[in-house]
């Protein structure tokens, strides 16, 4: 493995890249930092050279004024940067929740950079009709206030529902302890992360990047960001892509959700 930082607008973002192969970047969810996907990596790295990192305001990489709070579109230039300061070919994204939000951003803005994504429930509310979309706002907000309000705890009951995460999980993971770092992340993803989702707009009539829109088999149909998947594949005209586990299968099922990765990946290469 090596690591490094990148010196971007208004911050520094930590990286780290393991592997051989094709350049796979993955733009995690949540709270999630570069190390937050280890198991999914550790099955991926054989056959790609792997790219995660922590994003803007997350573990090892700062942003120069918290209170200034982040948006989508920024973290989409974050990955941009990193992307161009890595190399002057497209890569494969692999984007989960907010990173498939950030890949969205990419396509569109920077659609040279990627030759896929694959965009595993983004949360981006954008994508659905007016009701529905203020709907979910609304539930966002609330969740947020919930966190400023009564703490981790409070939240925690009511992220699982809202998001879709589910319990199930394969055995022999890595412990992902909530240690002072992944609780400052939390704290990171809540109060700031939730608002650059509650307001985030796109402007997406087309995209000359290739998008593979993706949901987790478990994930309930009734949750946003499972419906922001469905809406994204009718507005691609395509498939809407399975894999392992709900919303965050690729920390929860690392095994299965590399192997139906592997067969994904290597279907859509045989197709180009």
């Amino acid at each position: 493995m090596t690591s490094d930082f990148l010196t971007v607008p208004g911050g520094r973002i930590y990286y780290e890249i393991r592997g051989t192969g094709p350049l796979l970047l993955i733009s995690q969810s949540g709270e999630g930092d570069a190390g937050r996907s280890v198991d999914l990596v550790d099955r991926l790295q054989d056959a790609y050279t792997v790219i995660t990192y922590d994003r803007r305001g997350l573990s090892r990489s700062t942003i120069d004024d918290p209170d200034a709070g982040v948006s989508v579109r920024q973290h989409a230039d974050d990955v941009h940067r990193l992307l161009a300061h890595l190399t002057d070919q497209p890569v494969l994204m692999l984007g989960q929740s907010l990173g498939a939000s950030i890949g969205l951003h990419l396509a569109v803005e920077h659609p040279g950079q990627l030759s896929l994504l694959i965009a595993h429930e983004p949360v981006s509310p954008w994508l659905l009709p007016a009701a529905e979309r203020d709907r979910h706002r609304a539930e966002l907000a609330e969740l947020r206030a919930l966190y400023l309000d009564e703490g981790l705890a409070a939240a925690f009951e009511e992220v699982p529902r809202v998001l879709g995460i589910t319990k199930d999980a394969e055995p022999g993971l890595t412990p992902q302890p909530m240690d002072a770092r992944r609780r400052a992340n939390f704290d990171f993803f809540l109060r700031h992360d939730f608002t650059a989702v509650i307001e985030d707009e796109l402007d997406f009539p087309g995209c000359p990047a290739p998008i593979l829109p993706a949901a987790g088999l478990t994930t309930p149909h009734s949750v946003f960001d499972h419906k922001c998947a469905v809406a994204l594949a009718e507005l691609l005209g395509t498939e809407l892509v399975r894999l392992p586990g709900g919303h965050n299968g690729n920390t929860s099922h690392p095994r299965a959700y590399a192997a139906r990765l592997r067969e994904v990946l290597g279907a859509t290469a045989g197709a180009r």
